[in-house]
Protein backbone atom coordinates (compact mmCIF):
# COMPACT_ATOMS: atom_id res chain seq x y z
CA UNK A 1 0.00 0.00 0.00
CA UNK A 2 1.41 3.43 -0.76
CA UNK A 3 0.48 6.33 1.68
CA UNK A 4 0.87 9.92 1.73
CA UNK A 5 0.63 12.84 3.54
CA UNK A 6 0.62 16.83 3.36
CA UNK A 7 1.70 19.31 5.75
CA UNK A 8 1.26 22.78 6.43
CA UNK A 9 4.17 24.76 6.66
CA UNK A 10 3.23 28.53 6.41
CA UNK A 11 1.14 30.77 4.02
CA UNK A 12 -0.07 28.36 1.54
CA UNK A 13 2.94 26.25 1.28
CA UNK A 14 2.20 22.34 2.48
CA UNK A 15 5.28 19.64 2.59
CA UNK A 16 4.43 16.53 0.89
CA UNK A 17 5.74 13.29 1.04
CA UNK A 18 5.13 9.64 0.65
CA UNK A 19 6.38 6.07 1.29
CA UNK A 20 9.22 6.39 -0.37
CA UNK A 21 9.96 9.50 1.82
CA UNK A 22 10.64 11.64 -0.31
CA UNK A 23 9.45 15.20 0.31
CA UNK A 24 8.59 17.97 -1.95
CA UNK A 25 6.75 21.71 -1.29
CA UNK A 26 3.94 22.60 -2.53
CA UNK A 27 1.80 26.22 -2.85
CA UNK A 28 -1.89 27.15 -3.57
CA UNK A 29 -0.76 31.08 -3.03
CA UNK A 30 -1.49 33.15 -6.06
CA UNK A 31 2.22 34.20 -5.36
CA UNK A 32 3.43 30.73 -6.24
CA UNK A 33 7.02 29.29 -4.72
CA UNK A 34 6.34 25.82 -5.23
CA UNK A 35 4.31 23.86 -7.69
CA UNK A 36 0.44 23.55 -7.19
CA UNK A 37 -1.27 19.71 -6.06
CA UNK A 38 -3.03 20.21 -10.08
CA UNK A 39 0.65 21.27 -11.40
CA UNK A 40 1.98 18.09 -9.91
CA UNK A 41 -0.97 15.64 -11.22
CA UNK A 42 0.26 16.70 -14.86
CA UNK A 43 4.21 16.42 -14.09
CA UNK A 44 2.99 12.77 -12.60
CA UNK A 45 1.05 11.74 -16.10
CA UNK A 46 4.63 12.92 -17.87
CA UNK A 47 6.51 11.10 -15.78
CA UNK A 48 4.15 7.55 -16.09
CA UNK A 49 4.13 8.13 -19.69
CA UNK A 50 7.75 8.79 -20.22
CA UNK A 51 8.40 5.82 -17.98
CA UNK A 52 6.73 3.73 -19.79
CA UNK A 53 7.26 5.19 -23.50
CA UNK A 54 11.09 4.73 -22.85
CA UNK A 55 10.98 1.14 -21.17
CA UNK A 56 8.74 0.36 -24.52
CA UNK A 57 11.64 1.97 -26.94
CA UNK A 58 14.75 0.13 -25.31
CA UNK A 59 12.86 -3.36 -24.85
CA UNK A 60 12.19 -2.54 -29.07
CA UNK A 61 16.06 -1.68 -28.84
CA UNK A 62 15.39 1.51 -31.25
CA UNK A 63 17.76 3.73 -30.94
CA UNK A 64 16.47 7.07 -29.25
CA UNK A 65 18.34 9.04 -27.83
CA UNK A 66 16.21 11.63 -26.07
CA UNK A 67 12.58 11.74 -24.67
CA UNK A 68 11.15 15.17 -23.03
CA UNK A 69 7.27 14.53 -22.34
CA UNK A 70 5.08 17.53 -21.87
CA UNK A 71 1.47 18.43 -21.24
CA UNK A 72 -1.24 20.85 -20.96
CA UNK A 73 -4.67 20.62 -19.09
CA UNK A 74 -7.69 22.62 -19.45
CA UNK A 75 -10.12 22.41 -16.10
CA UNK A 76 -13.30 22.98 -15.76
CA UNK A 77 -15.16 26.03 -14.50
CA UNK A 78 -16.00 26.03 -10.82
CA UNK A 79 -15.67 23.16 -8.41
CA UNK A 80 -14.14 20.54 -8.51
CA UNK A 81 -11.99 21.98 -11.24
CA UNK A 82 -10.95 19.00 -12.50
CA UNK A 83 -8.98 18.24 -15.64
CA UNK A 84 -10.96 18.01 -18.72
CA UNK A 85 -8.67 17.93 -21.20
CA UNK A 86 -4.67 17.34 -21.51
CA UNK A 87 -2.76 17.59 -24.66
CA UNK A 88 0.00 15.55 -23.85
CA UNK A 89 3.67 16.40 -26.31
CA UNK A 90 6.07 13.43 -26.70
CA UNK A 91 9.30 15.13 -28.21
CA UNK A 92 11.36 11.63 -29.46
CA UNK A 93 15.40 12.22 -30.56
CA UNK A 94 17.53 9.96 -32.46
CA UNK A 95 16.53 7.38 -34.92
CA UNK A 96 13.42 6.15 -34.00
CA UNK A 97 10.80 4.67 -36.33
CA UNK A 98 7.46 6.12 -36.25
CA UNK A 99 5.63 2.80 -35.82
CA UNK A 100 7.52 1.99 -32.62
CA UNK A 101 6.68 5.26 -31.11
CA UNK A 102 3.42 5.35 -32.14
CA UNK A 103 2.98 1.88 -30.54
CA UNK A 104 4.96 2.75 -27.29
CA UNK A 105 2.57 5.90 -26.69
CA UNK A 106 -0.53 4.05 -27.05
CA UNK A 107 0.52 1.01 -25.16
CA UNK A 108 1.56 3.75 -22.52
CA UNK A 109 -1.93 5.31 -22.75
CA UNK A 110 -4.05 2.73 -23.08
CA UNK A 111 -2.13 -0.56 -20.76
CA UNK A 112 0.28 1.17 -18.63
CA UNK A 113 0.27 4.22 -17.88
CA UNK A 114 -2.00 4.80 -14.05
CA UNK A 115 -2.34 8.37 -14.01
CA UNK A 116 -3.66 8.29 -17.98
CA UNK A 117 -6.26 6.13 -16.91
CA UNK A 118 -7.09 8.03 -13.40
CA UNK A 119 -7.01 10.91 -15.68
CA UNK A 120 -9.07 10.10 -18.65
CA UNK A 121 -12.25 9.57 -15.82
CA UNK A 122 -12.67 12.97 -16.66
CA UNK A 123 -10.38 14.11 -19.02
CA UNK A 124 -9.81 14.03 -22.85
CA UNK A 125 -6.39 12.98 -23.33
CA UNK A 126 -4.98 13.90 -27.04
CA UNK A 127 -1.19 13.24 -27.79
CA UNK A 128 1.34 14.38 -30.24
CA UNK A 129 4.88 12.75 -31.69
CA UNK A 130 7.36 15.39 -32.28
CA UNK A 131 10.30 13.93 -33.99
CA UNK A 132 14.00 15.91 -33.26
CA UNK A 133 16.75 15.14 -35.24
CA UNK A 134 15.62 11.57 -36.59
CA UNK A 135 19.11 11.74 -39.07
CA UNK A 136 21.40 12.01 -35.85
Amino acid sequence: MISAKAIWTDKERYLGEATSRHALVMDTASDKTANTPMELVLIALCGCTASDVVGILKKKREPFTSLEVSAEGERAQGYPAVYTEIRVKYRVGGKVSAKAMEDAVRLSKEKYCSVSAMLEKTATINVEIEYVNPSI
